[in-house]
């Protein structure tokens, strides 16, 4: 058995790689810089060189392979497009999945993908589901809505800096899930019968608003945090004028989510059935107060340390 992982230097993909090499998997990662993922090789997985926009590139990535977890999607940094990777290179990853005969193949979608055909990555997404449910694929389809990774940028660090933390007011709450738990639901599917050509949504345990989120920071870290609204309407203004121009297709597409985030509609599911079918437990999923504790108590001492030394050399001998 071999699983290639696709998308393996991303923030979920480097959790699945780790959870799927700590099981002793025999384990193959589609990289694009081998030296910028040079941490999976120390980990113990092999490196193939490779992109999704390349279609030979992923074909032979696909020798000797008998599952993949595709992880991947396109970056704020990246200069491609939304559509040049997660919908041609997708396709053309399926396609060489499905002539590799691969035993079984988990992608990861976004929940709620289908209910926003004008968000061009929840469409791509939606797209891809419905290509992949054409093929004879084994296919489990997973539908995460938030990492709890993502929050240490855009809340965490800012209160902890003293900076501004731009909120766009009371808008849809959402379930965020840490990656750690969500990669052991993809390893779990690689193995699961039931879940055999399934779609499951994946969430964490509560679901969170921008201010719930902000006053859990101020409480664990002790700071206050400076705010700032930015108004739904003017992501919008903006998403409109950018996409009037090729450097600002990429920016508009991910502003584009505002109108998920307008629309009210908590991203969050119900995880009992689905953690009973993967056998696993959900008073093990992390909650977002004990993941913000842990990192809001380990960088708070490292600060007190470095404090510590800087009041010892500066003491008079």
């Amino acid at each position: 058995m071999s699983l290639l992982i696709v998308g393996a230097t991303g923030t979920l993909g480097r959790q699945i790689t780790r959870h799927a090499l700590d099981r002793e998997l025999k384990v193959k990662c589609l990289v694009r810089n081998s030296q910028k993922a040079g941490f999976l090789k120390e980990w113990g997985a092999d490196l193939i060189v490779g992109n999704l926009t390349k279609p030979d590139t992923i074909e032979k990535a696909m020798e000797g392979v008998t599952q993949v977890i595709d992880a991947a999607t396109t970056r704020a940094t990246d200069a491609l497009r939304i559509k040049e990777v997660d919908w041609t290179g997708k396709v053309s990853l399926i396609q060489a999945a499905e002539k590799a005969n691969v035993e079984k193949f988990v992608f990861f979608s976004i929940l709620n993908a289908e209910k926003y055909p004008n968000v061009p990555l929840m469409d791509i997404k939606h797209c891809t589901e419905k290509f992949l449910a054409q093929t004879k694929l084994n296919y489990t389809i997973l539908r995460p809505c938030g990492f709890m990774q993502g929050l240490i940028g855009q809340y965490a660090i800012p209160i902890l800096e003293n900076q501004t933390v731009w909120i766009t007011g009371e808008t849809s709450p959402i379930a965020y899930m840490n990656t750690q738990d969500i990669a052991k639901f993809a390893i779990a599917a690689l193995a699961l019968e039931p879940a055999k050509r399934q779609t499951y949504a994946i969430a964490g345990p509560k679901t969170w608003s921008p201010s719930e989120i902000v006053r859990l920071c101020e409480r664990l870290s002790g700071r206050t945090a400076r705010t700032a609204n930015m108004p739904i309407g003017l992501l919008r203004f903006v998403r409109n004028v950018t996409s009037a121009f090729e450097w600002g297709w990429s920016i508009s597409e991910r502003m584009a989510f505002s109108e998920v985030l307008a629309s009210g509609i908590p991203l969050a599911a119900d995880m009992d059935e689905t953690c009973q079918i993967f056998g696993i437990d959900t008073a093990e999923l992390t909650t977002l107060e004990s993941y913000l504790q842990e990192y809001f108590a380990r960088i708070l001492r490292k600060l007190k340390e470095l404090d510590y030394k800087e009041t010892k050399v500066k003491a008079p001998f």
